[in-house]
Formats: C-alpha cells, structure tokens, sequence
C-alpha cells in the first residue's frame, strides 16, 4: 500500500480517471439508489451485459419504494439472465428495511448500510464514497489484483485477513490523505483501472497505467503470476434431461422450490440422468399427460459456479386434456407467449425457450 500514501500517486490516478473514466448508465445523474442497484448488479456480470439491466430495471422500479412492493414473479422477470438471484432478493428486504426505518432513503452511514441484507463491506464503501463522499474503501477482485501487482504483494488474495488489511490500508489512506469530496472517485479509479488497463483476463496494458512508475510487477516482468489466488474446487457434474412439453397452445412450466438453487424461479420440468426416449415417455405418463410425439433436441451444458449441468432435452406434445397428479405439484400450463413477458426463466433453461414455438 506504499503506492497510495504519497499525494502525488493519488493525483495522478485521479486525473487518469478523469480523463478515462467510461460513459455508463449508472453514472449520469448519480443518486444512492442507483449506485446500490449497479453495484449488485456489477457483482459476477460483466459490465456490457449490465447496461440494458440496469436501464429496465430503473424503468420499471425507479425508486426504493417501487424496489420494495414489487412481486417477487416480476421482480426475478425484470433480473432474468443475470444470474445469482439471491442478489435481487435481498435487495427487496434491504428496500423493505430502508422504507420502514430510513423514510424510502438509503442512510448515509457506513455502518448502518453494513447492517442491510445483501450489502458487504465492498457494497457498503461504494455506496458511502461515491453517493455520500465518506471515505470508505470499496475493495473488490479489480481493486486486489491492481494492489497487489503495485506492490508486488504475494499473499492469497481469497484469504479474508488480507483483503481486510488491505482495506484496512486503503482506509487510512483515504480519512489521512485523499483530497475532499473525492473518496468516490478514488474507489471508482482504483476498480476502473482494474478493469480497463490492469485487466483480469490477458497482458494488462502497462502503457496506459498512471501507476506504472510504480508497479513492482511491471518492473519485475511477473504479472502474470499476480495476484496470488487459491484454485477453486472443480465444478461437480451432474446429467439432467429437460422436458419441454406442449400442447397445441400453451408449455408446461414448473416452480422451483424457495430454497436452494435457483429457489421461486421457472424452469422447463427436468429430471436427474439422462432420460432415453422411451424412459422419458414413461415419465409424462407418469404426470397424467398423454404423449402424441416426441423429438429429441441439442444437447448443451450449463456452468454455475461450483456445478455444471450436462442437459439433455426433448420436446413432447401432449393432448390438451390431462388428469389431475399430484406429481405436477408447482407445475402448470401457460401460454407460451407468457414465458417471454412473464415468467422468470433461469439462463440454465432458458436456452430451451426456442423450442417452446412449434
């Protein structure tokens, strides 16, 4: 952190900023709302993919009050494909929290926005420099990985006592030395470096750093050996065969579960293994449907953090009448159109939802 403690640093990576920083959604017309929503959405999605999120989202809830009554079906339709529902989830009790002890506006507190389900110390420091300009770090994986080919650090960037020194390092920088009203925008240049120049994936574009003069790392010719991270445990694969089944006008869709993964969210009804032909009619019987045609589809696979689905699908038609089977518990037929403006499908099955039109 020696980098940071000289005032001279902290200018010439504020100017960088200045002149680099990228035009985004979420920073025209900063409010505390709109910060909290990008930096949730921000969190595991690439930048690009957030932009169209972010401007529907604020849209259709443009405020914390909105955020709070909304049904939990629209809510998920509005977050659908990006992933981690938990995310949004919690972001409707913070929203809860926020109308029933802050009057529908996110407190102006370190601490407090700390103690609101889904914030973290990364969240909290984003919201409390960049919307209330109190110095508080926001140190995420850009962030660790710019500090740690700075100062050419070697310590395992997963274990939580470093990150925590580091942000206890970046505080006193920021409450001792950082210019005011500029903690937002020192947050906001460390992560935009990281992930712009000292890039994650690739040869960081030494170049263009402002901090190269520096960088131990560059000087040393070892970024690619920083920062220091431990493996992740290899993914388990599990086989499931996933059923589209439709009848003349509507698909079969089914509730999942409220806890676990992907909990109150849509999918296509699925099984475990991999179904043949003939196992997978024996299922829909089994629903009380009667099969009329059975197609099998392409095969693909689906990659969550610590699984991967190796997914196997056929589309079945079925006659329109169908008895009553307890089997079908939180399942129901609806108009296929609904999928599209409804009904929040995971990106794990919503690769199939071509097939749902014959």
């Amino acid at each position: 952190m020696q980098s940071f403690e000289v005032e001279n640093d902290i200018q010439q990576l504020l100017k960088w900023f200045e002149k680099n920083a990228r035009s985004l959604p979420w920073r025209e017309q900063r409010t505390p709302y709109k910060i909290w929503v990008s930096e949730i959405m921000l969190q595991q999605t690439r930048v690009e993919a957030v932009k169209g999120y972010f401007e529907r989202f604020m849209k259709a809830l443009p405020s914390i009050s909105d955020l709070a009554v909304v049904s939990e079906d629209e809510l998920l339709k509005l977050w659908e494909g990006l992933g981690y529902y938990n995310r949004v989830r919690n972001m409707q009790k913070a929203a809860c929290v926020v109308c029933e002890q802050y009057h529908g506006e996110l407190p102006a507190d370190y601490q407090m926005l700390l103690k609101l389900p889904g914030i973290g110390s990364y969240t909290a420091g984003a919201i409390a420099s960049q919307a209330f300009d109190i110095p508080e770090p926001a140190v995420d994986g850009n962030v660790l990985r710019v500090l740690a080919r700075i100062d050419g650090d070697d310590r395992d960037i997963a274990n939580l006592s470093v990150k925590k020194e580091i942000e206890e390092r970046l505080r006193h920088v920021m409450q001792t030395v950082l210019p005011e009203r500029r903690a937002g925008d020192f947050n906001q240049a460390l992560m935009e470096l990281g992930a712009i120049v000292c890039v994650p994936n690739g040869v960081p574009k030494c170049g263009q750093c402002p901090m190269q003069y520096r960088c131990k790392a560059y000087k040393e010719d070892n970024w690619s050996l920083l920062p220091v991270k431990t493996p992740k445990k290899p993914r388990v694969i599990e086989d499931k065969t996933v059923l589209i089944i439709v009848n003349d006008r509507e698909v079969l869709i089914k509730k999942r579960d409220s806890k676990g993964l992907l909990a109150g969210m849509y999918e296509f009804p699925n099984t475990e293994g991999c179904l043949d032909e003939k196992t997978a009619l024996d299922y829909i019987a089994g629903l009380g449907l009667m099969s009329l045609r059975i197609e099998p589809l392409p095969e693909t696979k689906h990659i969550f953090t610590h699984r991967e689905w190796h997914m196997k699908a056929y589309r079945i038609h079925v006659a329109d009448e169908i008895e009553t089977n307890r089997l079908m518990r939180n399942m129901q037929f609806v108009n296929r159109q609904q999928i599209a403006t409804t009904y929040a499908v995971p990106s794990a099955f919503s690769m199939f939802t071509k097939y749902v039109s014959i």
